[in-house]
């Protein structure tokens, strides 16, 4: 890994050249950095040079170290230049800014997020779409935007669904009744996203692939036939807890007793 090269805050160079200088270093540490330095010594002076960043930064880390630094500016300049860059051509433009909405906090962001963004064509931009809609959304609009969520069930990749899926796990009984719909869904790969999703909201500890993996058993086999395999796994743990009884072995309700 690169050594994190020390920005120069001793020499003649105007503090704010040194730092605009820093952020497009061909090093990714100085950048680093250099954002790390920004956001150490809030400076309004330093708004526009970490948003326009944000839109060019290739690196994650740096780019999250951009949104914290710019939260640390007041929000009542940062958040009208932030909301500028969710209608910008650059996929990347649109998507950091939805982060550093989120990052901030403000409730007032809510009103900026668009049924268009949480559909956006671009992965990457929904994805930060659905995290900040869910961290600013307003406690009543909670199981309207589980419902417009719900309309991405089985979109993209692996990553795509953990991300909506945790989504609308963190939106908690609010999302219960859309995912009980969209359960019902004649897609499979619909169905089978909305009843994972259910398993995690009901068992955090699950696992999105665990969840996964049931969920598409219960699709394939249909209501009346994963009824049945759970009836038939039922009968043979109940068996198995009757011959461990008449072995002498203690049941587990016994054994919870000694």
């Amino acid at each position: 890994m690169a050594e994190v090269v020390p920005i120069n805050t001793t020499n003649g160079t105007p503090r704010h050249t040194r730092v605009t200088d820093a952020l497009s270093a061909e090093d990714a540490s100085v950048r680093l950095q250099a954002a790390l330095t920004a956001g150490s010594n809030p400076d309004p002076g330093f708004l526009e040079t970490l948003v326009e960043r944000c839109a060019a930064e290739p690196d994650f880390y740096v780019r999250d170290m951009l949104s914290w630094a710019l939260t640390r500016l007041p929000p009542e300049i940062t958040l009208p230049r932030v909301r500028r860059e969710l209608d910008s051509g650059r996929t990347r433009a649109r998507s950091q800014a939805l982060h550093t909405l989120s990052k901030i906090g403000d409730r007032r962001a809510w009103a900026w997020i668009t049924r268009d963004m949480l559909r956006d064509a671009d992965d990457e931009v929904a994805r930060t779409a659905w995290r900040a809609a869910v961290v600013l959304v307003p406690e009543e609009e909670r199981e309207d935007l589980a419902d417009e969520l719900v309309t991405q069930l089985g979109r993209g990749d692996r990553e795509v669904r953990l991300s909506l899926s945790r989504a609308l796990v963190d939106l908690g009984d609010a999302a219960e009744s859309a995912l009980e719909g969209a359960a019902a869904h004649p897609d499979p790969a619909v169905s089978a996203h909305a009843r994972a999703t259910e398993l995690l909201r009901q068992d955090p500890e699950l696992g999105f692939d665990a969840a996964v993996d049931e969920a598409k058993r219960v699709v394939a086999l249909g209501p009346e036939g994963a009824a049945a395999a759970a009836a038939t796994t039922a009968a043979k743990a109940a068996e198995r807890g009757d011959a461990a009884t008449e072995d002498g072995t203690p049941t587990a309700e016994e054994s919870a007793r000694c």
